[in-house]
């Protein structure tokens, strides 16, 4: 489904992030990734997602080179691939209703964001999303009254209603208390396995990775030096990140 080859970051006049990074995702898959501070994470979902620039490499969705294909290939990713940050952006005065029909910034024309119009399809779509991922209640509240949880969920509900298949979520249990975490990353689960939606998580608090990824890819110093399916980590490959 999707495939990265040689995959390189660096700033420009300064340091290179990504170091090379190549692997292949299958449909379904919860992946978590693992490393240390700066091992380059982050950088990782959102070059998946083209929210930064790649200084070099390959990119292969669903067997098309996206590259090859120009802005098309780029707008096809931006749609299916959701970068979902540690702390989601959503519009603050708008329901969670609208900010999930509305989508964010890259999945969305302007004047649809700006207007907040729904067709009936777009209000029933969002409703249903809204309503497997526990939130009903929640439906027509503002997104500022909304806890940590709440927030990232609507978030996943965003991105799915837009059409992503590939969900990439930094730290997205980041600050949350256990139960709530625990919560969250069910859900994410549950979307992987029932909805074939892909899964790829910056997991490094705790044991969320080993309980949930079926499989682990770990950077350290932007490169990839682990790649095992999701189980408790040997002292050994916890040396490695």
């Amino acid at each position: 489904m999707l495939r990265i080859s040689n995959l390189r970051v660096q700033i420009p006049g300064g340091p290179t992030i990504l170091k090379n990074i190549s692997f292949e995702v299958q449909p379904g898959q919860f992946i978590a990734i693992k490393g240390a501070s700066g091992s380059g994470k982050s950088m990782l979902l959102k070059s998946l997602a083209l929210q930064h620039k790649w200084s070099g490499g390959s990119y292969y969705f669903e067997g098309e080179d996206i590259f090859k294909q120009g802005l098309a290939g780029k707008l096809k990713i931006r749609r299916a691939v959701a970068y979902l940050e540690e702390k989601p952006s959503l519009y603050q005065n708008k329901t969670s209703l609208k900010n999930v029909s509305i989508g964010a910034v890259t999945q969305t024309p302007a004047w649809r964001r700006w207007t907040g119009m729904l067709r009936n399809d777009d209000y029933m779509g969002a409703m249903d999303t809204i309503e497997k991922l526990g939130l009903l209640d929640k439906a027509h509240q503002k997104a500022s009254t909304l806890s940590g949880g709440e927030r990232q969920r609507i978030a996943i509900a965003r991105a799915l209603v837009h059409g992503a298949k590939v969900i990439a979520a930094d730290e997205p249990v980041a600050g949350l208390d256990p139960h709530t975490a625990d919560r969250v990353l069910s859900d994410l689960k549950r979307l992987a396995t029932e909805q074939r939606v892909t899964v790829i998580a910056v997991l490094d608090q705790g044991d969320w990775a080993e309980r949930f990824a079926d499989r682990i890819i770990g950077l350290n110093n932007g490169e990839l030096v682990l790649d095992v399916r999701g189980r408790r980590l040997t002292e050994r490959e916890k040396m490695l990140l």
